[in-house]
């Protein structure tokens, strides 16, 4: 159970009213996507849970809430959720957007982001492909055809050989199937929807069933879209806000941290000076996955990050 804090953009009201609150109510605001909260904890749910559902580290909650992220949550507690990205700029005006290390999707028109929602993407050792693709069917109810590398997966962990899956609770890939024309690669559902927001999959680009849903509803045959590699996003948002985000390098393909973001300060003329580099070196190390202002003290709105994120406590 979700109770919304947060004032949404004139544009996202309806449909934010519509959805209640999750990660389709995610407000775009120029540069980045974010949402404010507080989640009524519903039986059966823990950080984990959360985490997945908006595409927030458990460690992130935990800390915004002064929890310890060992214990459980109650029924009935409130926890304050705060989801903030930074939107990776897309090769298109109309299209899906994955950016594999953030875990997130985003569906772009007209070169805004009108939706965005966190994903689960391939494992190390099954990487999720990057590139640019076309949607190439649409499938609802679709029986999982096992391909033989995970067949034989199956077969060294010890678990039962399955060929295929029939359509049903047992299906991992959810009810919604979105191909596209990266060979062996789809956008699909989940039957664990709490397996969200990681590095899990066998390559394709899982989402929570409710969001798979609203984006099957949204595409056509035909519809661009493209997967991208990028850990660490910088860029200025429409109020003036420096905004910062370093995300796991889980496939190790990124190096150079600081001179990468420099690199996008300049392509996006960020004066260097009006950026806080003992910020943004602390989270190039930790990689922490969330959005956070690293505009130097003084610059245009540099506390008014904190504000918002206390008013959602």
């Amino acid at each position: 159970m979700k109770v919304a804090t947060a004032v949404f953009a004139a544009a996202f009201v309806a449909a934010a009213a519509a959805a209640q609150a999750g990660p389709s109510a995610l407000v775009a605001r120029g540069a980045i996507v974010e949402q404010a909260l507080e989640h009524v904890v519903a039986r059966g749910e823990g950080l984990g849970t959360l985490a997945a559902r908006y595409g927030v580290p458990v460690a992130r909650i935990a800390e915004h809430n002064a929890l310890d992220a060992r214990k459980g949550l109650a029924i009935g507690q409130r926890v304050a959720i705060v989801s903030r990205h930074v939107v990776p700029t897309p090769p298109f005006a109309d299209g899906i957007l994955v950016n594999v290390p953030q875990r997130m999707l985003f569906r772009f028109e007209a070169g805004r982001v009108v939706a965005a929602f966190p994903v689960t993407v391939g494992k190390p050792g099954w990487a999720t492909p990057t590139g640019d693709f076309t949607v190439t069917n649409l499938q609802v109810d679709k029986t999982w055809i096992v391909p033989p590398s995970i067949q034989a997966e199956m077969l060294r962990e010890g678990k039962p050989v399955l060929k295929q899956v029939a359509p049903g609770p047992d299906n991992p890939l959810g009810r919604h199937w979105i191909g596209t024309s990266l060979p062996g690669i789809g956008l699909h559902g989940t039957n664990a929807p709490s397996s969200i927001y990681g590095f899990r999959s066998h390559g394709c680009v899982r989402m929570h069933p409710d969001d798979i849903a609203a984006l099957f509803e949204s595409l056509h045959v035909g519809d661009r879209g493209a997967i991208v590699y990028r850990s660490l996003l910088l860029a200025r948002a429409d109020d003036g806000r420096i905004w910062f985000e370093a995300n796991p390098d889980a496939y190790r393909r990124e190096a150079g941290l600081l001179d990468t973001v420099r690199e996008l300060a300049r392509l996006q003329a960020i004066d260097s000076a009006s950026i806080d580099w003992a910020r943004v070196e602390k989270a190039a190390r930790q990689r922490p996955g969330y959005a956070i202002d690293v505009a130097w003290a003084g610059d245009a709105g540099s506390g008014v990050a904190t504000t918002r994120e206390e008013s959602a406590r």
